[in-house]
C-alpha cells in the first residue's frame, strides 16, 4: 500500500502525541520514532509496556498472528528521525521466532542506507520546487512591474501544455508518434515558465504603453493644454481687430471666423486623441493631417513662437499599428535575446538540457522571418513551435492588454490560419490545434464569456477539411 501501485494506505497513522500533547510511548513505533531507539519484541501477545491491542484486532480480523516485532527508527545525516521501519514475524524452517541480533544489526543498516535514499529524494523534490517557486518569483516581479503581462506568464504555460498533450493523443498526421515522458512535460512546463523571463529588464513604460503619447504619463494631456493655448490665442486676436471701431458686418464676419478657429482646434483635439489610442490601422490620410496639425504655431512658456508638435510627439501619433514606435519595438523584441542570455547561463540538469532552446524560439517563424535567430522550422524543437503557437493565441485572446480588447475565438482563431498560410506558426501544430479541439478547451478556461462565439471552422482559413 502505498508504493509506485497506487494502492491507498488503507490503515490509520500511528499518532505521535495524545490528545494531550503528551508523547505517545505506548505504541511500538511512535516509541521509536519519539526515542530514536530500536525496539525488539519477541513475542507481541507476552510483552509488557506496549498497547498491542490494536495489532491483536487485526489478528483477529485477518486470521494472522503477529508474533515478532523489529522496529527500527530512520534517522538522517543530522539525526533526525524522518521514519520508521518495522518488520514482523522473523521465520526460520518455517516457524516464527524472536529477531536475532545479526537480524536487528542488519536491519539497522538496512534502514540508515533507506534514511540516506529517502533524504535524497527529499532533497531533490524540495529542490525542484524551490526552483519552480523562483521561476513563479521571476514571473511575479514581471506582473507586478507590468499588470498587462502578468497573466500572460501564466496562461501561456497552460496552453502550451494543453497544446502538447493533444499532439500525444493525436493518431494520424505527420505528429502521430509525437510522445511526451514525465521528464519531457516537466521540462517543457519549465520552459513554458521561463519564456519570458527577460521581460524583468524591459522598460515599464514601454511595456505598459497603454496610448502612443505614453511615457511616465499620457502627453496627450499637454497637447489639450496647448489646444487651449491656441483658442486663448485666437479669442485675444479677435478681440484685437474687434477693439476698434468698424463696421458690424466687418465685425460679424470675425466673430464667425475666430467660431470656426475654435471649431477646427476642438476637431483637431478629438482627431489627436482618437490618433493616441491606436486601436487601429492608421490611414496615409490620417497620418498626413497629423502632419499638418504639428505645423501649428503656438507661443511656449519661454514666449517662443515653435512647432504644434514636436518631432517625438509627431512619430508617436504618426505609428501606423499599435502604440509602439519602431525603437521601442525594437526594446520589447529584445527581451527574448535577454530570456536567452539568461537561461544559456545555467547550469541545467541533462534532464532540463533542452529549457533554453524550447524557451527561446517562441518568436521565430517557420519561414525564417523570425526573431532573434532567423530559425525556420527544420532547425526547431516541437516544443519551441508549440510554445509559438501558445504564446500568439494567448496574445490575440488576452483581454487584460490597455491597448486591445481581447478577440473572440473565430478572430483569433481567422488571424492563427492566415499565420499559418503565412508560414508564421507549424502548420500540422495548427491542424491538430483545431481537431484536437485545444481551442475550446483553453477558452473555457480563460476567455470570458462574450469571446466564446460559435466558430465556423469552415471559414477559418488553413482549416483542413474533416478537422474539427
Amino acid at each position: 500500500m502505498g508504493g509506485v501501485g497506487g494502492e491507498p494506505i488503507r490503515f490509520y497513522p500511528v499518532q505521535l502525541y495524545d490528545t494531550k500533547g503528551e508523547p505517545n510511548h505506548t505504541m511500538v513505533v511512535s516509541h521509536a520514532a519519539l526515542s530514536g531507539e530500536t525496539v525488539n519484541i519477541p513475542d507481541a501477545y507476552t510483552a509488557q509496556g506496549y498497547d498491542f491491542s490494536g495489532t491483536k484486532r487485526f489478528d483477529a480480523k485477518t486470521g494472522y498472528h503477529s508474533q515478532s516485532f523489529l522496529t527500527v527508527p530512520m534517522s538522517n545525516h543530522e539525526s533526525e528521525v524522518i521514519g520508521v521501519l518495522q518488520l514482523i514475524n522473523s521465520e526460520e524452517s518455517g516457524a516464527v521466532v524472536p529477531f536475532s541480533t545479526d537480524d536487528q544489526q542488519l536491519v539497522e543498516s538496512l534502514a540508515s542506507q533507506a534514511a540516506i535514499a529517502l533524504t535524497n529524494r527529499r532533497l531533490i523534490i524540495q529542490l525542484e520546487e524551490l526552483f519552480e517557486a523562483f521561476i513563479q518569483l521571476i514571473n511575479t516581479a514581471i506582473d507586478d512591474k507590468s499588470p498587462y503581462t502578468g497573466g500572460h506568464c501564466a496562461r501561456v504555460p497552460e496552453l502550451t501544455m494543453m497544446l502538447a498533450e493533444a499532439v500525444t493523443r493525436t493518431r494520424q498526421g505527420p505528429l502521430k508518434d509525437f510522445v511526451m515522458t514525465e521528464k519531457d512535460r516537466h521540462e517543457l512546463k519549465i520552459a513554458s515558465l521561463l519564456h519570458d523571463c527577460g521581460k524583468i529588464t524591459t522598460p515599464v513604460h514601454v511595456v505598459d504603453k497603454p496610448t502612443k503619447l505614453h511615457t511616465l504619463f499620457d502627453r496627450i494631456e499637454l497637447l489639450d493644454t496647448r489646444f487651449e493655448v491656441l483658442k486663448r490665442e485666437a479669442e485675444i486676436e479677435m478681440l484685437k481687430k474687434t477693439a476698434c471701431g468698424i463696421e458690424d458686418s466687418e465685425k460679424a464676419e470675425i466673430h464667425a471666423d475666430y467660431a470656426a478657429r475654435l471649431r477646427q482646434l476642438d476637431d483637431d483635439s478629438k482627431f489627436l486623441r482618437k490618433c493616441n489610442v491606436g486601436s487601429e490601422v492608421m490611414p496615409e490620410a490620417a497620418q498626413q493631417r497629423v502632419r499638418e496639425i504639428a505645423r501649428y504655431q503656438w507661443h511656449n512658456a519661454h514666449g517662443e513662437r515653435v512647432n504644434f508638435l514636436s518631432e517625438n510627439e509627431l512619430e508617436n501619433l504618426n505609428i501606423r499599428s499599435g502604440t509602439l514606435t519602431a525603437e521601442e519595438r525594437k526594446i520589447i523584441n529584445h527581451h527574448i535575446e535577454v530570456t536567452i542570455k539568461m537561461l544559456e547561463s545555467l547550469p541545467w540538469p541533462r534532464q532540463l538540457k533542452n529549457v533554453p532552446e524550447y524557451a527561446g524560439g517562441h518568436h521565430e517563424r517557420m519561414d525564417g522571418r523570425g526573431y532573434p535567430r532567423g530559425l525556420t522550422r527544420e532547425q526547431m524543437s516541437l516544443q519551441a513551435r508549440i510554445m509559438g503557437i501558445a504564446d500568439i493565441f494567448e496574445a490575440l485572446t488576452a483581454k487584460d492588454r490597455p491597448y486591445k480588447p481581447g478577440k473572440t475565438l473565430t478572430e483569433a482563431l481567422t488571424l492563427l490560419g492566415k499565420f499559418k498560410l503565412g508560414g508564421h506558426i507549424d502548420p500540422d501544430l495548427f491542424d491538430v490545434f483545431i481537431r484536437e479541439k485545444v481551442y475550446l478547451q483553453y477558452a473555457a478556461q480563460f476567455l470570458s464569456p462574450e469571446q466564446r462565439d460559435e466558430v465556423d471552422l469552415a471559414k477559418i482559413p488553413g482549416v483542413v477539411a474533416g478537422d474539427g
